[in-house]
């Protein structure tokens, strides 16, 4: 069968809804201005990004199987309007210095445009690139994670030369725009898809060219949580978001404390982080397509334990941000392989609304990571006992990682014996490498 869409301006598609919801990260640049010019304190300021995360899980848990239903146009554009409209909800808002509506604008319907928009993308590159699984979602993830460093000196020029209101209503009119324009050129592929491989053009593909392997089952959403892989799943990203979301929010206290660096040169640390937080996001990605999610995830889980173990004793300000770097790298990545790793062992069939469901975690996580390390701070005026733990839940997420294996080897039994249908019934899932 004939395509006539183009699978890599798909993926720059997906690139540029990520690129506009991802200005979320870049939330704390408004936090000095609003706290100045209207009075509001940093908790009533910064409780506006959390609900806008808290939203983004719930809605991508909800909003999963309408985007299996309606399609990635739909479900991109019904995105557009939300976050749109959340911005634009947002400077009406400042204007009129009524925090209850920012935090409707900016942080409800502005959440639900992030979790719908999140999933579209992903969901629809997975099917696009079944080559390419990893790479594939890691590009357009990869925008979420370079996000902020785009938006924040846009969002900073526009409130020095104009308002903090205008800058919310340009803000909300330019990613109307790019969401808009990426969102209508989003489509499945069709039925037999399979990417033509040499010289032949990514836009056109039959169905009788040899296909990667194909999933061996394809469970749905409802199927999925009764498995016990969904919630090694869950547990897995819970604990790489926890402990990563956490250091993002004390890395710079925590690089002055333990090494002694400047305020300046945290800063500028904190900078860099997120280089390696978006870079990460498509290396890590792109190498699980070589050597399996498993064996990735497991490798995170190993560096990690390596590196919070170490960063209590790190003293020198080179060797802790190499530290900081490696670690945040890890944290993206672990976002950008997951939808692959969803497909691998669940299928593809409602691989948005199972990742939906497995984005929850971030929106525990969200929560559960700065609450745990302000606690113990507060408690032990050290960042070293939070490390301590977090070690510890690294070596939990390792034993998880090292568990989930054992579905996948009753997959592959089950294949050799050709009885794919008692697999399903086993609730055991695709075909991955975990050797």
């Amino acid at each position: 069968m004939e395509v006539n869409k183009n699978r890599w301006l798909i993926a720059l598609s997906g690139v540029g809804i990520h690129i506009s919801i991802g200005s979320v990260y870049a939330w704390s640049v408004f936090t000095g201005p609003l706290q100045e010019e209207i009075g509001w304190s940093l908790s009533d300021v910064s409780f506006t990004f959390s609900l806008a995360i808290l939203f983004l899980g719930l809605s991508a848990a909800f909003m999963g199987h309408f985007v299996e239903k309606y399609g990635p146009r739909v479900s991109g554009v019904v995105s557009t309007i939300f976050f749109a409209a959340g911005m634009a909800v947002a400077g009406y808002a400042v204007s009129i210095e009524s925090l209850w509506l920012l935090y409707l604008g900016y942080g409800v319907l502005g959440g639900i445009g992030l979790g719908i928009g999140y999933i579209t993308p992903v969901s629809t590159l997975v099917k696009w690139f079944p080559d390419r699984r990893g790479m594939a979602t890691g590009l357009a993830i990869m925008g979420f994670g370079f996000a902020a460093m785009i938006a924040s000196p846009v969002m900073e020029y526009l409130m020095v030369t104009l308002s903090i209101p205008a800058t919310f209503y340009i803000l909300a009119a330019a990613y109307l725009l790019i969401m808009l324009i990426s969102s209508l050129y989003l489509e499945k592929p069709p039925e037999g898809y399979s990417p033509k491989s040499g010289s032949q053009s990514d836009s056109q593909s039959t169905d009788t060219q040899a296909a990667p392997a194909e999933d061996l089952v394809q469970l749905t959403a409802n199927e999925a949580v009764k498995t016990k892989r969904f919630y090694f799943l869950w547990l897995m990203l819970f604990i790489n978001v926890t402990c990563g979301i956490a250091i993002l929010n004390v890395a710079s206290p925590m690089a002055q404390e333990i090494t002694g660096v400047t305020a300046a040169a945290a800063a500028l640390i904190v900078g860099v982080m997120g280089v390696f937080n978006g870079s990460g996001r498509l290396i890590w990605a792109s190498i699980s397509d070589y050597i399996g999610r498993p064996n990735l995830y497991t490798a995170f889980f190993v560096i990690q334990i390596a590196v919070f173990g170490l960063l209590p004793v790190v003293t020198n300000e080179y060797l802790f941000s190499i530290l900081l770097f490696i670690m945040i790298s890890c944290y993206g990545g672990g976002f950008a392989a997951i939808p692959a790793y969803i497909g691998d062992i669940f299928g593809t069939k409602q691989l948005g609304a199972i990742h939906g469901y497995i984005l929850t975690a971030w929106a525990a996580a969200g929560l559960a990571g700065p609450f745990i390390v302000s606690t113990i701070y507060e408690a032990t005026s050290s960042y070293t006992l939070t490390l301590y733990i977090f070690t510890a839940m690294f070596v939990l997420a390792l034993i998880i990682s090292l568990l989930i294996r054992t579905d996948i080897r009753k997959l592959n039994a089950a294949a050799d014996r050709q009885e794919p249908s008692d697999a399903r019934s086993e609730g055991t899932g695709s075909f991955v490498n975990d050797n």
